[in-house]
């Protein structure tokens, strides 16, 4: 497994733009496909991205495509999301999560790893 901190969050004006830091510690962090999932008071949680141990594929919510881009590093064991155009609906508690195997998947249930979460609040 691999232990996972998000940073990045914060409050920001309908339309601006954050990037989301997620660092990981372990040697193995490359074997994992890694994604971003959010969840908003009184909600479920929710798939937002997810990227596989390459960095070659990516998918995206519906709600976010095009918005959002998620990419990662290897060589410094980090994923990235960044968020432009934000809305007020994006407002969540944002978790990064690692499933040990090379591929995407977009249910939270098949990740291993997750982190605390960083809190995005979107002003109107």
């Amino acid at each position: 497994q691999v232990q996972l901190v998000e940073s990045g969050g914060g409050l920001v004006q309908a339309g601006g733009s954050l990037r989301l830091s997620c660092a990981a510690s372990g040697r193995t962090f490359s074997y994992h496909a890694m994604g971003w999932f959010r969840q908003a008071p009184g909600k479920e949680r929710e798939f937002v991205a997810a990227i596989n141990w390459s960095g070659g594929s990516t998918d995206y919510a519906d709600t976010v495509k095009g918005r959002f881009t998620i990419s990662r590093d290897n060589a410094k064991n980090a994923v990235y999301l960044q968020m432009n155009s934000l809305k007020p609906e994006d407002t969540a508690v944002y978790s990064c999560a690692a499933r040990y195997a090379p591929d995407i998947r977009i249910r939270d249930y098949e990740y291993n790893s997750w982190g605390q979460g960083t809190q995005v609040t979107v002003s109107s």
